[in-house]
């Protein structure tokens, strides 16, 4: 069986990306024998060629032999992850929670500093960097803007 050699104005399928489905469109260029850019004829959008992609086939599986019995490895364990909400009462234990400064995007902070959040809360200046400053709340870390 021979194969058709198409040309501009032939019917090709297409995958849309308007209509996200595989459907026929209007062949509109061509280069080296090869289409490249088609219409949908359901939609009308002019986009490149994007292919009916052929299905996987996946290659039959030799059976497994049998395995030999290995000896259990010890498993490492894990030290206890230490909450934000245990980092945070840490953190304030010395700090006065009436001096916590407003925060303010333009402000300037420093580390070990209590800020007063609006949304957030009460928090603790963790460190600062250029422009941003990481805080712990009692809800977990944020980075925040700064003047810094």
């Amino acid at each position: 069986m021979q194969k058709r050699v198409l040309a501009a104005g032939d019917m090709v399928d297409s995958q849309c990306t308007r209509c996200k489905a595989l459907l026929n469109h209007t062949i509109i260029a061509m280069v080296d024998g090869q289409v490249v850019r088609v219409k949908c004829n359901t939609c009308g959008s002019e986009h490149n060629h994007r292919p009916a992609k052929e299905p996987k086939v996946t290659a039959a599986k030799a059976p497994k032999a049998a395995k030999e019995a290995k000896a259990p490895r010890a498993r490492a364990v894990k030290a206890p992850a230490i909450s934000d909400e245990a980092v945070w009462e840490e953190m304030i234990s010395p700090l006065d929670p009436d001096l916590a400064v407003p925060y303010n995007m333009e402000g300037k902070f420093r580390a070990n500093t209590l800020i007063a959040h609006s949304t957030f809360g009460i928090g603790v200046i963790a460190s600062s960097q250029a422009g941003k400053i990481e805080v712990v709340f009692k809800t977990g870390r944020k980075l925040l803007r700064s003047a810094c």
